[in-house]
């Protein structure tokens, strides 16, 4: 079965497409609206599509919303190296800068959500809000699953399976990606996926490297728990964040549990908020649109949202 092209993730709709360069690497993003800067950032294994839903609530609410294929996915620029969560912060911050803004409310689910919550660290004046979809502080998802071995770690067990090199690629993109649909299906709520969105997420996933550049982020963060690395970027994530920060998450997800995420709020020393979204699994932004959007452009309305 041949394998498909970029050209796949080039989905029409009331966005533009075009392609941004930042610290030396291009990035495909999807821009629709004007406003202040919504800076979208999809996880596993997605790409910027994951946001369509938020790419025409956002810029009807008044804002300018900016949904990445991050590095390695979709038609960004896949390098061989890079996929540890420093550099990826770098490069959602050197978007911003790229995009012509010194800072953005930063909106990241799955992988995208750790980059975000890492970005509010490295370079906190770049993140003027802070939404992690789906995703825990990385310092509360180290430590469940360290002491958690049969909560967190059996939730994300699929992953210890990646950190085999070669292997792990091509059972995802094989017999049409089944596997990846496979994931979407266990992940998410009762509805979600239909056949059409798991038919697009697993093609894009069968684009040429993308699997190997997805699976190089688990394999950063699951050897570098016990390297000099992984300690330096434990020992970082320490800092306190002075963002403003909404926690969304899934009050069905089988992924990444609701208890791994509670608790985050300890790394906010400004105002922190965290709303469970009924129904919904490790997608809610996908599985439930409509109340997703509802909880996070009242949170953006607010000027001065509560703790």
């Amino acid at each position: 079965m041949s394998r498909p092209d970029e050209s796949l993730v080039r989905v029409e709709g009331p966005w533009t497409h075009r392609a941004v360069h930042a610290g030396g690497t291009r990035f495909h993003v999807v821009e629709a609206g004007t406003g202040p800067l919504v800076l979208l950032l999809h996880g596993f294994p997605q790409f910027w599509w994951s946001w369509r839903h938020q790419l025409v609530s956002l810029p009807a609410a008044g804002y300018r919303a900016v949904a990445v294929d991050l590095r390695g996915y979709g038609a960004s620029d896949k390098p061989p190296r890079g996929y540890d969560l420093y550099t990826l912060a770098a490069d959602a911050a050197g978007l911003v800068r790229a995009l012509g803004e010194t800072g953005a409310i930063v909106v990241g689910h799955g992988w995208g959500g750790l980059v975000a919550w890492t970005m509010a660290v490295t370079d906190p004046k770049v993140v003027l809000r802070l939404v992690p979809v789906s995703a825990p502080h990385p310092r509360r998802l180290r430590s469940a699953l360290f002491s958690e071995p049969f909560g967190q770690l059996r939730a994300a067990r699929y992953a210890l399976g990646f950190q085999l090199p070669l292997l792990p690629e091509r059972r995802l993109t094989s017999r049409g990606g089944a596997r990846v649909g496979r994931l979407l299906d266990q992940w998410s709520g009762p509805g979600w996926p239909d056949e059409d969105v798991s038919k697009t997420y697993r093609e894009a996933f069968r684009i040429p490297n993308v699997s190997h550049c997805a699976l190089e982020y688990h394999r950063w963060f699951g050897r570098s728990q016990l390297r000099p690395d992984g300690m330096r970027y434990a020992k970082t994530m320490r800092a306190q964040i002075n963002a403003p920060t909404l926690q969304l998450h899934g009050a069905l997800d089988r992924h990444v549990l609701p208890r791994t995420a509670q608790g985050s709020g300890r790394y906010v020393a400004v105002s922190y908020q965290w709303r469970l979204v009924d129904g919904a699994g490790h997608f809610p932004h996908e599985e439930r649109p409509a109340e997703f959007d509802a909880e996070l452009v009242s949170w953006l309305a607010d000027p001065e949202p509560d703790r």
